[in-house]
């Protein structure tokens, strides 16, 4: 299984600012700890998320000389994307599309189809500069605003991607909708549809709810996990009330009990998990 942690969705909705330094300290401990994928931060707004306004200064100041971690970055539009694709160390570039029209304005202030323009111009930057695109779908399990939602509506999105060459698409369960009977669902539907694809799977969850919906993707064959440390995080534009991230810690403890290897440096994790704590 490969995890990507995702400090960046932890931090996005804190109140309070993390100082530059603390976040460079603490994201230079998890790089040592093993994850295939960093989510370190984001190119967007910083009216819109001030917490990230600090990422470029964060990513000069990260040691990527004893780690095999890859650096991902959010975008939300071409210009974010034009200033993530200038910087070697980022190997992926994402963006959150969304299969509800609602959260797409909520989220980007475009409308689904001005978002697909986006992300084929996106995706041709990428290509440019020996990038990777990875796609979210955003509300992709079902979502609270009243818009139409269906697996065969994620693997519509699913397929329009496909079209453009896209092969890194993680349906994502932005407000914690998802239960283990939807996530198998949805996943055994795109593993019918798409079997030359791997998808990976970005979920919230309420407390307690985490080992279960691990459970249930690792059933549908999913072969990514998104993450974060202590549970953290969650969309500032999505909810009033945030449903956090799936906490690491449990998703490395139900893979454990499953048999499958993380590859992860649990030394590390340790020190990471209270450096969490400390800075969080």
């Amino acid at each position: 299984m490969l995890l990507t942690e995702c400090p960046r969705d932890a931090m996005q909705g804190l109140t309070h600012f993390i100082p530059t330094a603390d976040k460079i300290r603490y994201l230079n401990a998890l790089l040592q700890v093993g994850f295939d994928t960093l989510d370190f931060g984001s190119f967007v707004s910083p009216k819109a998320v001030p917490q990230m306004q600090d990422t470029a200064d964060v990513l000069a100041g990260l040691d990527l000389s004893t780690t095999q971690t890859k650096l991902l970055a959010i975008v939300a539009n071409q210009r974010g994307a034009e200033q993530a694709v200038g910087y070697e160390a980022i190997r992926y570039v994402g963006f959150p599309l969304s299969v509800s029209e609602t959260f797409q304005q909520r989220n980007t202030n475009k409308s689904i189809q001005e978002a697909l323009v986006d992300v084929a111009a996106i995706h041709a930057l990428c290509q440019q500069a020996d990038k990777e695109l990875v796609v979210y779908l955003s509300m992709g399990f079902g979502n609270p605003y009243g818009d139409l939602y269906s697996p065969e509506l994620v693997i519509d999105f699913t397929s329009r991607l496909a079209d453009l060459g896209i092969r890194h698409i993680v349906p994502s369960d932005t407000v914690g909708t998802a239960t283990p009977e939807t996530i198998t669902l949805l996943f055994d539907s795109l593993a019918d549809a798409f079997p030359l694809y791997s998808f990976g799977a970005h979920l919230h969850a309420l407390p307690g709810e985490a080992p279960a919906k691990v459970r249930a993707a690792v059933r549908a064959g999913v072969k990514r996990l998104d993450g974060a440390i202590g549970g953290l995080g969650g969309c500032p534009m999505a909810a009033d009330t945030l449903t956090g991230n799936l906490p690491t810690e449990e998703i490395v403890a139900t893979l454990g009990t499953l048999g499958i290897e993380t590859g992860l440096d649990m030394a590390a994790f340790s020190r990471a998990i209270q450096l969490s704590r400390d800075i969080m």
